[in-house]
């Protein structure tokens, strides 16, 4: 019996490894997540149970040259990524207002992924990007954006992705050259969903923007499912060992 039970636990645990997913619902708090100032009489960042996409978001009013949500102490969320052979970011937003000296305007969303341990050229951070969507009030309602990265093991930049850490003379943004996409993925210190595009700036905007189901599905390396595989087949061969014996 205790075998069996030894065994049972390594199947839990294998299948537990083979695909993580966290998601921040606001429900239980912030869980590391916080926007541009908190919120107060004056607008700022703060959890809002009355807008919540199936639990409570979290809101920011403000005017500010942009927005920006992140996180740096949430392990599900800052971690090394090329631990598995892909990821996908999600998020729910709710855009009520994007106006600019009271014209309506719209701002695009980037997911970015940042290294603050060997950042280099006079800049905070390295990063890499992805813009997953756009800020537009006249959309109306929650929006789902996500992106995966099919291979966190990439040495360029994937279709569409853009990096950080150096600029050219007229400010455009480059990853430097001795970092590769995945070496940011492994040293990512802090996540971000903002409207500060790297190479972009904007005038201040006012904006009414909530956030809701943040979330990562981590997808491991093929050898863990390799590991799982074994180990389901091990129980299956001292499963019918022990029927064989008990006849």
């Amino acid at each position: 019996m205790k075998m069996k039970q030894a065994w049972m636990v390594l199947a839990i645990s294998l299948a537990a490894g083979a695909a993580s997913a966290a998601t921040t619902d606001f429900s239980s708090g912030t869980q590391g997540w916080g926007g541009t100032q908190p919120l107060d009489g004056n607008g700022g960042s703060g959890i809002d149970t009355s807008l919540g996409n199936g639990a409570p978001a979290y809101r920011t009013i403000i005017n500010n040259f942009g927005i920006t949500f992140s996180n740096t102490t949430n392990t599900d969320f800052v971690k090394d990524y090329t631990a598995s052979g892909s990821v996908t970011f999600g998020i729910d937003v709710l855009t009520q207002q994007v106006s600019f000296f009271g014209q309506d305007v719209t701002r695009d969303l980037v997911l970015e992924l940042r290294d603050y341990d060997n950042a280099g050229n006079g800049l905070p951070y390295t990063s890499v990007w992805y813009t997953v969507g756009t800020l537009d009030a006249s959309v109306g309602g929650w929006q789902h954006y996500s992106v995966t990265i099919d291979d966190t093991s990439a040495i360029g930049l994937p279709s569409g992705w853009g990096g950080y850490g150096a600029e050219q003379a007229d400010g455009t943004p480059y990853l430097p050259t001795d970092r590769t996409f995945a070496s940011v993925l492994a040293g990512v210190d802090e996540i971000a969903f903002t409207t500060y595009k790297p190479g972009y700036m904007y005038g201040f905007t006012d904006f009414d923007v909530a956030v809701d189901n943040i979330s990562v599905s981590a997808v491991p390396e093929p050898g863990t499912y390799a590991m799982l595989a074994a180990g389901l087949g091990l129980i299956g061969v001292v499963a019918r060992r022990r029927k064989s014996a008990a006849k």
